[in-house]
């Protein structure tokens, strides 16, 4: 180092060197730096994957020509008043109702598109959407649940179109398939005077050159007629085009007066018939034919256990089902039918018969009570869609359910004598848009089950209601077979008086483990009551629920007034003797009865509240009228024995002979004919 200084001054003359002061620490770290960063450039690093980039396309959707329709013969995709081309009767319009893949949703929703110029997207799963009438049996192709409609013939309206959007995609064949039992006589006459309005509909926008038809090189739209009852009859031997053998063939449909209607078996038995038309030579090619059947019938059907195997059949075959049926009655499997005897010879006159056209449901969602202390007959009322069976063979086939009621208006309440001839009596309709949210789960028995059993509150329910079956009508002097409280009675003596109390409280008191058992019953549901998202289970819970605590009150205060009436009533009048017990707001017999009955109004309150327009809500409303207390009115019955006037004795017998019209009316008079199976 010295070395170098005396160097370094001989050349530069400076005394300091560049290696005083701080460079050499400076020098140092230069050095240091430098081989940490050339190290680290010597570690390998594991190349950065490249994002991968998923570009989704959608090819322009093809060009076909619009299908060219007469403006008389347009349809309308949105609800309207008039069914089709010259409906002879209203819609009010349908549904329950759901798209493509969908289980819930009520309508499509339009979706605006908004371009971006990129973006991420997360592939969960691989979804096949399914259009149209060609689809394999795994997917989920869902029709319309249920339209309400006025008359069949509105339906047939609807179904011209139907047939339309089917002949656009390649040719068709209808099979008709008519009951056969006599309820349903005057909708086939209807039918059949429509079917050539239906026919030159189609001829008419088949001579217009439209593609539907003018694609199809022979006979694009054939047409069979059969019919069904105990068995099936094929009416037309094979499928035809002409309309005067189709309108022949549904004069000629016979009757079946057995009463049984083989409903999912004639359909079965069609689709296996005709299941040559959906085959073809290689699974790769196109069927030569779209199948349609469209059924006629005005109940649920006699043999349901074979629904699950026929709509199987149906869907394997790609066979859509239409259905012009009846609505079911709410939580009812059977409901009464008005019968006016068709021929002449016998009076025309009401007649009631007991028909099953429901429930809408898969197993029985609502709990059967009467409703105590009302004179009120227990009125039927519309559950806004049709039997359970036959809605879902429609809704997995991809058809329409159409509920027709000739009665249909959701304005007010319909009577009895209001009730059309061969209609069953349904006292109110519910608005279907409000209705909507209200569809049955139309699911296999398994997933039904599965579904139950999700939820304490749905199990309950269900439960229960198989249970209120033993109880049926608690106030129903119509049937022999369930007690009719006792309300009135007379004190001949303080014994008497006292006996007749007792007799009472012991018919009351059968009742009672019956309805503390479905009280319990319904209460395991309570704690997931909350937890429940699904309108339809909640307004059954809460009703269920509400009912059940209201008749519990009014059966066990009855008892506590009976009881305490025994050791002495008040009266207004010392002289009076006759005593009834009439509901009352006031719940007197005791503290606990009195919270008992806060919570049957809570329940029922919050049905009304929460699904207002509902069947639910009329039958809360119902319970809600009347009072869950009773009181004792009192009057004055006259126990004196009445003296009987004498006859008169007429020694010339001369009976006065009826007025003329009278006579005449006697002579006339027609036999009434016995009640046939409906």
């Amino acid at each position: 180092m010295r070395g170098f200084r005396q160097w370094w001054h001989r050349l530069t003359g400076d005394d300091e060197t560049p290696l005083d002061g701080d460079a050499p620490a400076f020098a140092l770290s230069f050095v240091a730096h430098l081989g940490i960063i050339v190290s680290l450039g010597l570690v390998p690093m594991p190349a950065e994957k490249p994002e991968v980039t998923f570009v989704v396309s959608s090819p322009p959707p093809e060009e076909k020509t619009e299908l060219t329709i007469p403006e008389e013969f347009a349809f309308n995709e949105q609800p309207s008043d008039a069914v089709g081309a010259n409906s002879v009767q209203g819609e009010s319009v349908a549904l329950s109702m759901a798209p493509l893949i969908s289980d819930f949703s009520s309508i499509p929703s339009h979706v605006t598109s908004v371009p971006v110029p990129s973006a991420r997207i997360e592939i969960n799963e691989i979804l096949s959407t399914a259009t149209g009438l060609h689809y394999s049996e795994n997917l989920a192709v869902k029709g319309a649940a249920g339209e309400g409609v006025t008359g069949a013939v509105g339906a047939i309206d609807r179904l011209t179109h139907e047939i339309l959007l089917s002949l656009e995609e390649r040719k068709t064949l209808v099979v008709w398939l008519f009951d056969q039992t006599v309820s349903i006589t005057s909708q086939r006459r209807a039918i059949r005077e429509r079917f050539t309005k239906i026919y030159d509909e189609l001829g008419i926008v088949e001579s217009t050159g439209n593609d539907a038809f003018a694609k199809h090189e022979n006979k694009p739209l054939l047409s069979t007629v059969v019919g069904f009852g105990g068995g099936v009859q094929y009416i037309t031997k094979k499928p035809t085009d002409s309309l005067a053998e189709l309108k022949k063939a549904v004069t000629e449909v016979p009757l079946d007066n057995s009463g049984t209607e083989n409903v999912f078996g004639a359909i079965f038995n069609v689709a296996t018939h005709y299941a040559d038309f959906r085959r073809t030579a290689s699974e790769s090619a196109e069927p030569d034919r779209n199948v349609m059947i469209v059924v006629f019938t005005d109940e649920a059907g006699s043999d349901t256990q074979k629904a699950e195997e026929t709509i199987k059949a149906c869907r394997r075959l790609a066979m859509p089902v239409y259905v012009i049926g009846v609505p079911a009655t709410f939580g009812r499997r059977e409901t009464r039918m008005k019968y006016v005897d068709p021929d002449p010879q016998y009076r025309q006159v009401d007649q009631w018969g007991i028909v099953e056209q429901g429930p809408e449901s898969f197993l029985p969602e609502r709990i059967k009570l009467s409703f105590a202390g009302s004179r009120e007959e227990d009125e039927p009322l519309d559950s806004g869609f049709g039997p359970y069976a036959l809605t879902r063979l429609c809704y997995e086939t991809g058809g329409i359910y159409f509920a027709v009621h000739p009665n249909r208006t959701v304005n007010r309440t319909v009577s009895r004598d209001e009730t059309a001839a061969f209609s069953s009596y349904v006292a109110h309709f519910f608005d279907p848009e409000v209705m909507r949210r209200y569809r049955p789960d139309y699911v296999s028995i398994g997933d039904y089950q599965k579904r139950v059993k999700q939820n304490k509150a749905r199990s309950a329910l269900i439960e229960a209601a198989a249970n209120s079956l033993q109880l049926s009508t608690l106030l129903d002097p119509k049937d022999e077979q369930k007690i009719v409280l006792q309300r009135d009675f007379l004190k001949r003596d303080e014994a008497q008086f006292s006996r007749a109390l007792s007799e009472a409280q012991q018919e009351a008191a059968a009742l009672a483990p019956k309805l503390d058992t479905l009280c319990q019953i319904l209460q395991q549901g309570e704690a997931d009551r909350e937890k429940e998202t699904m309108p339809r289970w909640q307004a059954g819970y809460d009703l269920a629920m509400g009912r059940a605590l209201a008749v519990k009150v009014r059966m066990e205060t009855y008892n506590a007034m009976l009881a305490a009436a025994k050791r002495g009533v008040k009266t207004k009048n010392p002289k009076n003797n006759t005593f009834r017990l009439e509901p009352s707001k006031s719940v007197e017999a005791g503290s606990q009865y009195t919270k008992l009955a806060e919570r049957a109004k809570m329940y029922l309150s919050r049905v009304t509240k929460d699904h207002p327009g509902t069947p639910w809500a009329a039958e809360a409303e119902r319970e809600l009228r009347i009072p869950l207390g009773w009181e004792w009115i009192d009057s004055y019955t006259d126990l004196t024995p009445k003296v009987m006037p004498k006859a008169k004795v007429n020694n010339n017998n001369n009976v006065p002979a009826p007025p003329r019209n009278e006579q005449k009316m006697m002579l006339e008079k027609k036999p009434l004919a016995p009640l046939p199976k409906l």
